[in-house]
């Protein structure tokens, strides 16, 4: 049991590194090659590095405070606080992600019909009241976790008795107030099923608008050479781009659907490494996703870096 653990541990610590290189390189290319003309689609991706980034951090903090007993007695505030920010981190990169595959759905829609004429999130001030929306969404529906009863879950805990419950909806069956109840299944449908259910939705929907293309693709032989080979590689780029948003929807819908499987479908103070899970599960879209992200749009190359 103390092999596997010391083994569980070194895998967390190899995911998390590998998700903060990820999450600030994307950061760091979008800054260094876009900043001074960020489009909509860049801000997303920004705000999506910088919550993963918070995510990775917090939930790291958390979950050492939660399995080492010799970590001295933490109030209650300061559980609360640093649940508050992994909920605050993991309900942000869940929304951007949710803003990203609308959005491109949205600017495949109709392509030729529409020509190139902008849609409302091309705006960028347009861009950045959504993405400031998601951040106050982000924030209220974290602000319950300031409110609800922690009696059941300290009950039930097995390390020190100053640690953090690894489960803020957990209660036990003697005490467990509706308060709980509600902010639990509030939280599964708001923050996990019905942003599930949209980016399952966006990406057929993606997938049907490029099948659909492929059908009507006819060669255009009024156009001169260069403005054909011009458009034949912006055409490339985002498909390139739309099939690295697929991926990472893919990524993003195992993961949330696992998560509400095991959150719906086991008690966690049932299953010895619930905390483990429930980590694995919520950290390999944060870590994954930016070298998705990265490649697929371009971002990641040695070009970008080295231009000024």
């Amino acid at each position: 049991m103390v092999e596997f653990s010391v083994d569980l541990l070194g895998l967390r610590i190899c995911i998390s590194c590998i998700g903060l290189v990820g999450n600030v390189f994307l950061i760091l290319s979008i800054i260094h090659t876009k900043f001074s003309r960020v489009k909509s689609f860049e801000l997303f991706l920004l705000g999506l590095a910088v919550a993963n980034l918070e995510e990775i951090f917090i939930v790291n903090i958390y979950d050492i405070i939660i399995h080492q007993p010799s970590i001295t007695a933490t109030g209650t505030w300061s559980c609360r606080i640093l649940k508050f920010l992994t909920v605050l981190g993991e309900i942000t990169s869940i929304l951007f992600t949710v803003l990203i595959s609308i959005f491109r759905y949205q600017k495949l829609r109709d392509a030729e019909k529409r020509v190139n004429l902008p849609i409302y999130l091309d705006s960028i001030r347009s861009a950045l009241l959504v993405s400031g929306l998601c951040m106050m969404l982000s924030m209220l529906l974290s602000v319950p976790i300031f409110v609800v009863s922690q009696q059941g879950t300290m009950e039930n805990i097995t390390v020190n008795k100053g640690a953090c419950p690894p489960d803020f909806f957990q209660c036990s069956e003697d005490y467990c107030p509706t308060l709980n109840h509600f902010y639990k299944y509030l939280f599964i449908l708001v923050c996990n099923l019905l942003p599930l259910i949209i980016v399952t939705v966006s990406s057929c929907l993606i997938i049907t608008v490029l099948l659909n293309q492929r059908k009507t693709v006819k060669p255009v032989e009024s156009v001169s050479g260069s403005g054909q080979f011009g458009r034949k590689n912006k055409g490339l780029r985002i498909q390139r781009s739309t099939v690295a948003v697929l991926a990472a929807m893919a990524l993003f819908q195992i993961d949330w659907t696992l998560y509400l499987v095991f959150q719906l479908t086991f008690n966690p103070t049932d299953v010895p490494f619930w905390a483990e899970m429930e980590f694995f599960i919520s950290i390999s879209y944060t870590s994954i996703s930016p070298y998705v992200y990265g490649i697929g749009n371009n971002l990641f190359s040695a070009k970008n870096f080295i231009k000024k």
